[in-house]
């Protein structure tokens, strides 16, 4: 089985509607795919409506976190989308998207970058994000890809036009997806690329408050990296996903490029009571 637990549709920051993401995974061979939009289930529906036959859809959301001052992200796995408790907070996550981009618009306008709000919001057919931005900022001819924004000339975090957002404290997500009867996932812990990292004692505290696992084969994790996850996870007891973390074309990285083993799979689904996975 080919499976890859991490991926993004139009309903964040991805640029296929969840949709064509579902078709697009079984044609590159996928057996199953996770659509884990930022902060948000609102692809969910059009994603299981269009399932082709034998993919199977593990629903999910990627959650704004912050630990020791450092953001990151929380994989949650099978969660009931209707627990009150969880829905709530990711209605805030999801909320404070648009003032705080629309900060970032106003400060790179002020820096003589000739980008608009209007056309902001019309790249994001969902949830606005920076990826929306910089985007806006390479129509504009300011920067030559979309990653370049992500630097402390831009958007990048700490950077000139920087705006920092409401973010869940992890134990409080960990917390949250398990009520929900979900699975929590650290997603890309060791991403030096996007800023700071948390240390390992600081997993290992997330795995005494519950973390079911780390996100071990990833784009942003070279080789040294992998094999110092696994090795941490197997000290711990955590599961080791795999995944592209796909966004459409918006990045480089394409849908099955990394995956989770079956026995991972199978894991991470006997530990999910709020749904179940879903096959077309």
């Amino acid at each position: 089985m080919r499976i890859d637990l991490h991926a993004h549709s139009t309903a964040s920051d991805g640029t296929d509607s969840p949709a064509d993401l579902v078709r697009e995974a079984a044609a590159s061979g996928l057996h199953v795919v996770a659509l884990t939009d930022h902060d948000t289930v609102a692809g969910h529906a059009a994603a299981t409506a269009a399932l082709p036959s034998g993919l199977t859809l593990v629903t999910g959301a990627e959650i704004s976190c912050r630990l020791d001052g450092i953001s990151l992200h929380m994989l949650g796995y099978l969660f009931d989308p209707e627990e009150p408790a969880f829905a709530r907070e990711r209605d805030l996550l999801r909320d404070d998207r648009v003032p705080r981009a629309q900060g970032m618009v106003a400060r790179l306008r002020d820096l003589g970058v000739p980008i608009t709000w209007e056309r902001v919001r019309e790249l994001a057919e969902g949830s606005v994000g920076r990826p929306h931005i910089a985007a806006a900022m390479v129509e504009a001819g300011v920067i030559e890809d979309v990653s370049a924004a992500f630097t402390a000339e831009w958007i990048g975090d700490g950077g000139r036009a920087h705006v920092g957002k409401h973010e869940l404290d992890a134990f409080e997500a960990i917390r949250l997806i398990h009520a929900a009867g979900g699975v929590a996932v650290f997603a890309h812990p060791l991403a030096a690329k996007r800023g700071r990292v948390v240390s390992e004692d600081a997993i290992a505290r997330l795995a005494a408050a519950g973390l079911d696992g780390v996100e071990v084969d990833h784009i942003d994790h070279d080789t040294d990296t992998r094999v110092r996850l696994h090795s941490l996870a197997t000290d711990l007891g955590l599961l080791t996903t795999g995944s592209s973390d796909y966004h459409g074309d918006r990045k480089p990285c394409r849908l099955g490029e990394h995956t989770t083993s079956p026995d991972v799979y199978e894991a991470l689904v006997a530990r999910a009571t709020g749904t179940r996975p879903l096959r077309g």
